[in-house]
């Protein structure tokens, strides 16, 4: 099981600002911080880290775990009004499982951050 990720961003003003917006309807916020970097997640751990670099090349992919469909699109719209670019709008992967509902947006740095619920409506 992984324990926390951490990516570097070119930016971090405008990173952060991504995704305290982006990851708000998924119950994240910054948990911790210090010079150039802070920690998101659910209260009280942090499992989701950005800090001031040379970003990470190739751009990786991040899926975030939705309770269920309505944070999905929630997400979506608010990763998009955030600055993010559209990768996939919310809807059925059915060729990943018959219930895998996702969104994906290009966080400023091209990375490809995805909000998922693997349940039935």
């Amino acid at each position: 099981m992984i324990d926390h990720i951490g990516l570097e961003v070119a930016d971090y003003a405008k990173s952060k600002a991504f995704y305290i917006a982006a990851l708000a309807p998924l119950g994240y916020s910054v948990l911790m911080e210090h010079d150039g970097g802070c920690g998101m997640g659910r209260d009280p751990k942090p499992d989701f880290w950005i800090n001031v670099g040379v970003p990470t090349k190739p751009a990786l992919h991040i899926a975030f775990t939705s309770p269920d469909r309505k944070t999905v699109d929630a997400f979506y719209k608010a990763a998009m009004a955030a600055g993010g670019h559209d990768n996939g709008a919310p809807g059925l992967r059915i060729w990943y499982h018959p219930n895998y509902y996702g969104a994906f947006v290009l966080d400023p740095d091209g990375h490809n951050i995805e909000a998922v619920c693997h349940m039935p409506e």
